[in-house]
């Protein structure tokens, strides 16, 4: 992985020539220099999106546009950084799907729980016409969505003991984030939902006050709380994807021609994203396996998606045209 993203830092090196003051897609031959934010380090997948997404905009428009990438949440914070976005202060962002939640409603559907049957279908319906306009919601929200990134399955894992029906389930106390669709999604499988800072969770889960949590591998497995937890249970039960962003301002003033340009890159530097995900779930999932933690892969997974109802009932009117939309 640290060889692609020497590859990646290699040529998005350039110039810096120039600033985004008056940027039309016209530089007169200058660089207009970019930013953005990124707040996961170097190597995470998400980054060397980014930096792919900023090559490919540099090599389309022929070196007019350069992007730098800060890594790392050198610049701010993810809600920091779509405040900053809608003023006009930054550029570009990777921001997850949660936090965006709160700025723009339609982003939402695609955090509800067992939505997709199966991988391709939940890249059929990003990448779609649904997909696509949820993106070009933002533009109300002074920003413009480029692309979603993937950031894999959110699954349950716990220290009692193996979770291989919804009856296992019953009681459990598990760490959710505070979201109170978050807390339904628990409570209606059965479990007693905790929300707590993610700092606080493997000190929780050692010292018995929580049962377990939820979060995709990668996570799992660099918190340390695989260390704590010897079940996990798959398939993952919720999918938010990463979301690419452009600022409202540096979006107006591109030319036409370079807004598919940069939609263009972003919508390229996906399979890049999704190649490095994917290697580093594999990576994460081995070494959990490998530590001791026992992986129950359910056979009945139609009983959680009845169970699940009531969360539809209760949140998705708010998405009912956008449900009918990917159920069709």
């Amino acid at each position: 992985m640290m060889s692609v993203l020497v590859f990646l830092l290699a040529a998005c090196g350039g110039d810096d020539s120039g600033d985004q003051d008056g940027a039309d897609g016209d530089a007169g031959g200058d660089t207009i220099t970019l930013t953005l934010a990124e707040n996961q380090p170097e190597d995470y997948p998400t980054t060397i999106g980014d930096y792919e997404f900023a090559r490919l905009v540099e090599e389309k428009t022929d070196g007019r546009y350069e992007i730098e990438v800060y890594a790392g949440g050198q610049l701010t914070d993810e809600r920091g950084a779509i405040e900053q976005l809608q003023l006009g202060s930054l550029d570009l962002a990777r921001v997850n799907g949660s936090p965006l939640g709160e700025f723009n409603d339609n982003i939402g559907v695609l955090s509800l729980p067992f939505l997709f049957e199966t991988e391709e279908e939940k890249w059929d319906v990003w990448n779609g016409e649904v997909g696509q306009e949820i993106l070009e919601s933002f533009e109300e929200d002074g920003m413009m969505g480029l692309a979603y990134y993937d950031n894999g399955e959110r699954f349950f894992y716990n220290a009692v003991g193996p979770v291989e029906t919804l009856e296992d389930m019953q009681g459990l106390n598990i760490r959710v984030q505070e979201s109170e669709l978050a807390v339904d999604i628990v409570e209606s499988l059965g479990g007693s939902a905790t929300a707590m800072s993610y700092d606080e969770v493997y000190s929780a889960i050692q010292t018995g006050v929580i049962d377990g949590a939820e979060n995709n591998f990668p996570s799992f497995y660099t918190s340390g709380h695989y260390e704590v937890s010897d079940y996990a249970t798959l398939p993952g039960y919720q999918s938010v994807p990463e979301v690419l962003l452009a600022s409202g301002e540096l979006w107006d003033s591109l030319s036409e021609e370079d807004q598919e340009l940069f939609k263009e890159a972003a919508m390229e530097s996906v399979e890049v994203q999704r190649e490095a995900w994917d290697e580093l779930v594999e990576e994460s999932r081995a070494d959990a396996e490998e530590y001791g933690t026992e992986i129950v892969e359910l056979e009945n997974i139609e009983e959680w998606q009845d169970a699940v109802e009531p969360v539809y009932e209760k949140h998705g009117e708010q998405f009912s045209e956008w449900l009918d939309r990917i159920q069709n």
